[in-house]
């Protein structure tokens, strides 16, 4: 389908085309082709077919400096003869598609089929019926009137499965529709700086036209195919096109070509814009994957057919991951670029979300459950009936009853079939879907834009957070506050007085001329605001340091454009400086050289005296220097950076290859010291992190001391504790053996102490980030959130769990690797997505929590009522309904409460935590006993109680009993009240807290409501009710509110007391594979059954672990010194303290538990105070 709109699509352009061929010098075929071209073929093709690249920017009518004109008419031209720069999306699917997916359901189909035999049948009137022989198994005469009735309970069925057919369709519809707002709400975002009329603008990437002329820098994303018209040591990332990683350098006489969906790895320049949309590279690759993604949708249907009921909100998920790449406008193209780009983007999230994985083993082993408890239902009534009439009443088995045994043998499949719908929790994959979708539409609000749904619960489990500073924990504003000049330490800007004009000259030069020209300083927007940086933010703080000092550097620029400078080193993070150099007018070069100051100044062998000479700067001087000025600098949080330059003589020319040589014997102009203060409301933010049990730690590659003052005003590190401040290259130093290997061990003595890795490079924050998550020193593995904004982050934000890149500052390169873009580059909002993740699991909780009890209730109700009185006392529409409201209803109500700060008061869950803690189990077993209770009596005793006739023992299709629907009415108003208990899972008294915060969940419970009160009074035979009276329903009302009043019972209930239920979420211990085997493989395995196989170690682990979890946590209450434990104690001494445990019984199951060595994490094994605990 897809394929279809885009080649309709290309043909319309094509007929565009050919009409107006004649208004440019070259047709876009003609580009087309040109830019399938490589390297020196291109070339000559140029030289041959048009003369050189000024001549193709003559012919598309635009200037290489000015750019086009930009007026309305000629772009709309140029959008209608070479297209836009937009790749039309792949149509979404259809509801009825989506409606035929959700029919898919094996459990549906399953009651389908069974409710259209009993359709059948019920129209089906054999001889025998009335014959006396075929004597029906329980007595009572049925009425005329009802017979006819018979068709009521399948088409009832029916009804009731298209009702939840159509709510899963429509709620899959309105995620996919919210996918796409976002989708087109993270376009929108794209802007690129293009020039036009020769202003520098920056414009929506849909809006580029051909002819454009596009300003490229490090870190971009090119959103169209191009040619290459000057610049300075650009080098390009093409591995999204070719595969191959290595950069190619491009320059005008050798590769001009510059492809879309390449990225920018070093460099700056200008290109202009030969191919947009769906003739670029990258478009014409949509163009035949169009037809690729549909094929790759139908496999994926297979799987989700295989997986029955198994979570498939992931599946969806990734599928729509896909979709989203293939909507993308080009500036995504990275993610889909090609088949093998869209195998790495879903490879890189290693592993199922800890929440996915542990939902999916819990529905499958419910599911199971379900199954059996079905299959044992269906036999146990077939059983009786079959004894009870042909053994017991000795009935011969006349053939022309077989009909009527075969419509009982229907109704008890139907009821088996409702036990198994009733035990699936088909509202799960829902809720996990609402919970997320509806998070991620309100953290939008909260500055966080989610590109990955499971990224947002993964958050709320955290445990590590590896930081940027510049940008992120600081306001990313920089100003010269000190300077280093003429042998003086000025504290403030100096006075320009002071400073001698030869050192002024030279200083005014080397910024103005030695930074990216696309970095200005406007005028503030508003009356008595800030002056406005653009660009490059520390270049920022230099030219502002030139306003400062009285002077200007415009002119400075103006004489000298871009277009004169003889070669540049940009900055990359390998030689953290940048240097720039001049042809003078006497023909000798000039160059000029900035960076970090301890790197640069190794490099001066002269220093400007204050009268403005140079004089000798020895190695010793340097020390001095050093000392004297920028460690004070830095210990006052300030970011060093030195100004140099060096003359070189005209002849023989330098060999500018040679960086060694070229970048040695400077001359340093001044070292200046520039502040970046930090944000206001960071240090809060990472105190509510550290609270929450999230370690912050805070990588960058600035000098020890600024980060080790800036780390502590920002509250990461507190004078006086113990934690470690590493350099990169220290750092290195101890993680590696003598051969130079990292070696795991090594990296868990560091990272528990280390809070500050300064000058670090891409590799080091990558190392770390591995290293954290690798490490099995803790006993739970660590989930590590990380920060970034450059190019270079790239690898480490796609190895850690959750990546957020800087929506303002970011690189379209780092926001490519990422799961979340901060909107508004602000520490604060990490804190805001840990709530909202800590919040989606604790909504799934809830929703468990309640959905469980519902489960189990229903299930033993219909099991056991069908054994003891041969038919359900629920029927199967109310099991239907029951299912409905308690599934979809429930988890819509659930799903949605909005946050509290209470949640950040906990520690993270972790990764083994188990889904239903112990309270939740002592909550979910007690509600059940209190309903079990009250319905087995009214079911047993109900008819003397309410004085009406009983409904037990009912022929085949006699009318409704008042009896059994007070039992279903009852029924629906416990699970209601139970609904509001659910609200809380820790264990609070209050749970009416905060309920008006969250309309949905009154909306839904008083909806229900009114819908039961409609069902029991007017729902008559499909419902199986019969309307009753007012006392009735009050009793009925009161017996739910009882759930109210039971639930603050079970909460007084201390848990800790209820030994027992440890062993209630437990499974076998034999599922532990150990975690190297699972990463070694993930090549070979198929997707799909990776994460399923994941889900499971996870859950077994959780539920092996539960036990010493709880250990864990009172050990930490008890304050007692957790690592010195670790180190004090070995496996074997843990042994014999078991043993030694098992003289008191209530220990038995957790000693046995921890003394199996497979199930014995390090942390809590034999604690030394273990003995005092609870």
């Amino acid at each position: 389908m897809g394929d279809m709109t885009n080649s309709d699509f290309y043909s319309k352009n094509q007929r565009n085309e050919s009409s107006h061929g004649g208004d440019f010098g070259c047709t876009m075929e003609e580009l087309r082709s040109l830019m399938e071209l490589r390297g020196t073929e291109a070339v000559v093709k140029i030289k041959e077919t048009y003369g050189d690249t000024e001549a193709i920017c003559q012919r598309l009518r635009t200037s290489p400096v000015e750019g086009l004109p930009g007026t309305a008419p000629d772009l709309e031209k140029r959008k209608q003869i070479f297209g836009q720069n937009f790749i039309p999306p792949k149509k979404p699917k259809t509801f009825l598609q989506l409606v035929w997916e959700a029919l898919q359901d094996v459990t549906l189909i399953i009651l389908e089929i069974a409710a259209i035999i009993s359709l059948g049948l019920s129209f089906y009137h054999p001889p025998g019926e009335n014959n006396e022989g075929c004597a029906t198994a329980q007595g009572g005469a049925e009425d005329e009137g009802e017979a006819e009735a018979g068709w009521i309970e399948g088409a009832a069925i029916l009804l009731s499965v298209i009702c939840v057919v159509l709510v899963t369709a429509f709620n899959d519809w309105s995620k996919e529709k919210q996918f796409r707002g976002l989708q087109s709400r993270i376009e929108q975002e794209q802007k690129f700086t293009v020039v036009r009329a020769g202003q520098v603008v920056q414009i929506p990437v849909a809006e580029i036209v051909v002819g454009d002329i596009a300003q490229i820098k490090y870190g971009d994303l090119l959103p169209a195919d191009g040619l290459f018209i000057q610049g300075n040591d650009l080098k390009i990332d093409e591995s999204s096109l070719t595969g191959e990683s290595d950069q190619v350098r491009k320059s005008v006489d050798k590769d001009p070509m510059l492809l879309s969906g390449t990225h920018v790895m070093e460099g700056s320049g200008r290109m202009v814009v030969t191919a947009v949309g769906v003739n670029s590279q990258t478009g014409i690759i949509f163009t035949l994957l169009g037809a690729g993604g549909e094929e790759e949708e139908k496999k994926d249907k297979k799987g989700k057919m295989q997986d029955g009921n198994v979570d498939t909100s992931q599946s969806k998920a990734k599928q729509q991951d896909g979709a989203a790449a293939m909507e993308m406008q080009p500036l995504k193209s990275a993610e889909g670029g090609d088949a093998d780009d869209k195998k790495k983007a879903n490879m890189h999230k290693k592993e199922k979300s800890v929440l996915q994985g542990k939902l999916t083993k819990l529905a499958v082993q419910i599911g199971k459950a379900g199954l059996v408890m079905s299959a044992i239902t269906v036999i146990i009534l077939v059983l009786y009936f079959t004894v009870d009439t042909f053994v017991v009443n000795k009935k011969p088995w006349l053939p022309e009853c077989t009909p009527v045994y075969v419509q009982y043998f229907v109704k008890f499949f139907i009821i088996g079939v409702t036990v198994l719908v009733v035990a699936v929790p088909e509202g799960l994959p829902l809720a996990v879907t609402i919970s997320l979708a509806y998070s991620v539409k309100k953290m939008m609000k909260d500055n966080n834009l989610v590109r990955h749904l499971d990224a947002c619960e993964t958050m709320g489990n955290a445990t590590a957070i590896c930081s940027d500073k510049t940008g992120t924990l600081t306001t990313n504003r920089m100003t010269v506050v000190q300077a280093y000049v003429g042998d003086v330490h000025y504290k403030e800007v100096p006075d320009p007085s002071s400073i001698n004009a030869k050192t002024m000259e030279l200083l005014v030069n080397a910024i103005a001329i030695n930074s990216a020209y696309t970095t200005k300083i406007l005028p503030p927007e508003k009356e008595g605001a800030l002056p406005r940086q653009v660009g490059n933010k520390t270049e920022c703080g230099l030219l502002g340091f030139v306003l400062d000092l009285k002077q200007d550097y415009e002119p400075v620029r103006s004489q000298m454009p871009e277009e004169k400078l003889y070669k540049v080193y940009t900055f990359n993070s390998v030689r953290k400086s940048m240097s720039t150099v001049i042809k003078m007018p006497d023909e000798s070069f000039r160059m000029y050289s900035k960076g970090a100051s301890e790197i640069v100044l190794k490099k001066c062998c002269k220093i400007l005296s204050g009268a403005g000479e140079p004089r000798v700067f020895r190695p010793r001087d340097r020390d001095e220097m050093v000392k004297k000025v920028i460690e004070p600098m830095a210990c006052d949080g300030l970011r060093t950076i030195c100004v140099a330059y060096r003359d070189f003589p005209s002849s023989p020319e330098p060999d500018w290859d040679n960086e060694n040589d070229i970048l040695s014997d400077l001359t340093c102009i001044c070292v200046v010291g520039i502040e970046d203060p930090v944000r206001p409301e960071v240090p809060e933010a990472i105190r509510k992190c550290q609270r929450a049990g999230i370690t912050v730690r805070m990588v960058t590659g600035d000098n020890i001391n600024t980060a080790r003052a800036i780390a502590i005003k920002c509250g990461i590190i507190h004078p006086g504790e113990d934690f470690l401040c590493l350099e990169g290259k220290e750092f290195n130093r101890r993680i590696r053996n003598e051969k130079g290997e990292i070696e795991q061990e090594r990296i868990d003595k560091i990272w528990p102490k280390l809070r500050v890795l300064a000058r670090s490079s891409p590799t080091d924050k990558h190392t770390l980030v591995k290293g954290i998550i690798d490490s099995t020193h803790t006993e739970q593995r660590q989930v590590v959130a990380v920060t970034g904004d450059g190019t270079n982050d790239g690898p480490a934000l796609k190895k850690a769990d959750v990546g957020f890149a800087m929506g303002i500052a970011g690189t379209d390169v780092a926001k490519e690797a990422s799961d979340i873009i901060l909107t508004d580059d602000n520490f604060s909002s990490i804190v805001k997505a840990v709530m909202w993740g800590r919040n989606v699991y604790d909504s799934i909780s809830k929703f468990l929590q309640f959905q469980l009890t519902v489960n189990v209730v229903a299930v033993i109700v219909a099991f056991t009522g069908a054994c003891i009185t041969q038919d359900s006392p629920l029927k199967a529409v109310q099991m239907l309904w029951v299912n409905l409201i308690m599934d979809t209803f429930a988890s819509l109500a659930l799903a949605t409460e909005p946050p509290t700060e209470t949640l950040l008061l906990r520690k993270p869950y972790g990764r083994n935590k188990p889904l239903i803690s112990r309270t939740m189990m002592k909550n979910i077993l007690g509600h059940a006993v209190y309903q079990l209770t009250l319905i087995f009596t009214l079911l047993f005793v109900g008819e003397k109680m309410f004085q009406i006739d009983s409904g037990r023992n009912a022929p085949l299709h006699s009318p409704p009993s008042e009896h059994y629907t007070i039992i279903f009415n009852t029924f629906v108003m416990m699970q209601l009240f139970n609904e509001i208990n659910a609200r809380k899972i820790h264990g609070e008294r209050n749970v009416f807290d905060g309920i008006f915060r969250n309309p949905i969940f009154c909306t839904i419970v008083l909806g229900t409501f009114a819908i039961q009160i409609v069902i029991v009074q007017f729902g008559g035979k499909p419902f199986s009710c019969s309307p009753l009276q007012l006392d009735q329903w009050m009793w009925c009302i009161f017996i739910g509110l009882g759930e109210l009043v039971w639930g603050q019972v079970i909460a007084t209930i201390p848990t800790s007391r209820l030994k027992f239920l440890k062993e209630a979420g437990r499974l076998t211990q034999k599922e532990e594979i150990p975690e190297e085997e699972l990463n070694e493989d993930v090549e070979e395995i198929d997707h799909a059954e990776r994460e399923l196989r994941r889900g499971q170690i996870l859950w077994f682990r959780g539920l092996n672990r539960i036990q010493t979890q709880i250990e864990v946590v009172n050990t930490f209450k008890s304050g007692a010194s957790f690592q010195g434990a670790l180190r004090r104690q070995s496996s074997v001494t843990s042994q014999s303290q078991d043993v030694a445990n098992l003289s008191s019984p209530s220990r038995v199951s957790l000693s046995n538990a921890l003394s199996s060595p497979t199930s014995l994490p390090p942390a809590a094994a034999g604690h030394p105070r273990r003995e005092g605990l609870p």
